[in-house]
């Protein structure tokens, strides 16, 4: 009877080991291995509940064109207790994990969502030290998040006052439908008056702009133009409208001066040039003229 454990063994002296055929493997081969579920998950075609732990008979091959910084990437093929669907995960050697890839959803982690928002907080904070202008555009955009934040707060605040008021309206037997009416009537009047006061000063505003743009100054006076009779009041004195961009507000006394070309049409006006006399061209050139001798008739 041989020996249970066998340490030495009989070797033939004629054999040769460059004589045994080596077996072909191919690249991608799939391997059997035993495993645990790394993570709890949830399979997407019945919806069976996988907690971690749970062991399976899984194949495992090296992912194609995929490592980290030289480490290789290995993807496992399972298949769901119930169903017996295909569910793959592959390893994350940048996170020390798994990724769930096919066939099955992780379940919600909390600590991993707060890893990943310290990240991205990390992140954002040196991105902000090397860039001012991104640094500018987040604080606004927060300061902006903020405000919708309020008034939407705001808005779920004056709602549910009213529902309270509606409520205490309900509640009181007497008169309790001619109070909710009141009330109503009451929230319409108010917005009414806002959108009255909104309208209001839209007009003013409008008006404002209207006077900016056009603005009325004396007008200048001209060069033998009579003058207004102290008789006459404050409105009779004549007037142009000036038009000009918003914000642009010119000098009065440059609007009241009058210009080169007003003054030389006023005085134009007034005094006509004289008439030229018309010349005798030929006779400017030297040019004489004979006339022909009329033949009598008789």
């Amino acid at each position: 009877m041989s020996e249970r454990k066998v340490l030495n063994k009989y070797i033939p002296p004629d054999f040769d080991p460059s004589l045994i055929p080596r077996r072909r493997i191919p690249k991608n081969s799939q391997q059997v291995v035993r495993l645990m579920a790394p993570f709890s998950m949830r399979c997407n075609t019945c919806g069976e509940y996988i907690y971690k732990g749970k062991k399976f008979n899984a194949r495992k091959e090296t992912v194609e064109g995929e490592d980290y910084y030289g480490i290789k990437i290995f993807r496992f093929y399972i298949k769901c207790t119930l169903c017996s669907a295909e569910i793959t995960f592959k390893t994350d050697p940048k996170n020390t994990d798994y990724l769930a890839e096919h066939g099955a959803s992780r379940n919600f982690e909390p600590w991993r969502d707060e890893k990943a928002d310290e990240e991205d907080r990390i992140a954002k904070l040196e991105e902000e030290e090397n860039n001012p202008m991104k640094a500018l555009e987040n604080r606004t955009s927060d300061s902006k998040r903020e405000m919708d934040i309020l008034d939407a707060l705001q808005d779920i605040r004056s709602r549910n006052a009213r529902h309270e008021r509606i409520g205490a309206a309900l509640a009181d037997d007497d008169g309790g439908l001619e109070r909710i009416v009141r009330l109503k009537g009451d929230e319409e009047e108010q917005e009414e008056d806002e959108e009255t006061k909104q309208r209001r000063l839209e007009e003013e505003e409008d008006e404002k702009m209207v006077r900016e743009v056009f603005s009325k100054v004396p007008a200048p006076t001209t060069v033998g133009a009579s003058r207004s009779t102290p008789e006459a009041g404050p409105s009779s004195e004549p007037t142009i409208t000036v038009k000009r961009k918003a914000g642009a507000l010119p000098d009065r006394d440059d609007l009241s001066r009058p210009s080169s070309s007003s003054v030389a049409g006023s005085s134009k006006a007034v005094e006509p040039p004289p008439k030229r006399k018309k010349t005798d061209l030929a006779a400017s050139l030297g040019i004489k003229i004979k006339k022909k001798p009329v033949k009598s008739l008789v």
